[in-house]
């Protein structure tokens, strides 16, 4: 699917978003510094969760158990993420809408999208232990 079937399905699926363009850097570290969010994928289960700590930095979980640091910055128009467990840089386009963030993968557009499930309060269990 191309990239404007992709975000004109979305769109049509989809509420509302609060803006018309993809988080910058500041957007993006504005909504998430300090929160940490579960995604699903498709009203789903949630697929993850991701704590956002200062210093544009990340821990993410399968919710498995166990928890990876990463880092996250702004490429282009999208958000890119390196982990400890995996340096390869995954680009994803993030967008606020009505009932959170709605999430891209844009290394291969067409095959992952995200949304939030829910603002998660407390921290991470990683191992059986709080991250």
């Amino acid at each position: 699917m191309n990239r404007f079937a992709l975000l004109l399905a979305i769109a049509l699926a989809s509420p509302a978003t609060s803006q018309t363009g993809p988080l910058d850097a500041a957007g993006f570290e504005a909504y998430t510094q300090g929160r940490t969010l579960s995604f699903g994928s498709q009203g789903a289960e949630p697929y993850g969760m991701e704590r956002y700590l200062s210093g544009r930095r990340v821990i993410w979980t399968f919710l498995d158990g166990q928890c990876d640091n990463g880092v996250w910055y702004e490429q282009d128009d999208s958000i890119c993420f390196t982990y400890d467990f995996d340096p390869t840089p995954q680009c994803w386009q993030f967008f606020v809408q009505d009932d959170g963030l709605l999430a891209i993968f844009m290394n291969d557009p067409g095959t992952t999208v995200l949304y939030e499930v829910q603002d998660n309060a407390g921290d991470l269990i990683c191992g059986g232990l709080g991250a």
